[in-house]
């Protein structure tokens, strides 16, 4: 392994963990989730905003319809 590529100890020279939890194989692992060789879709955020959106969109579009048709349902003489 080259020189450069080395993964430098975090906290001093000593045994034992230093009270941190973003050491070792925890912070590694955190990272990994920004690197591009993570396996799963790879989505960038503007299409997750775009989703959202849609999303948002839809259940709001539900909630008018439902309305819409209980108010209908009440002036039709439905129950």
């Amino acid at each position: 392994m080259p020189a450069g590529m080395r993964r430098r100890r975090l906290g001093g020279g000593g045994g034992g963990s230093a009270g941190g939890g973003f050491g070792g194989a925890g912070g590694s692992n955190m990272l990994r989730f920004y690197t591009e060789d993570v396996p799963g879709l790879k989505m960038t955020p503007t299409v997750v905003l775009v989703m959202s959106l849609c999303f948002i969109g839809f259940v709001t579009a539900l909630h008018v319809f439902g309305k819409l048709y209980r108010y209908r349902s009440s002036a039709t003489g439905g129950s």
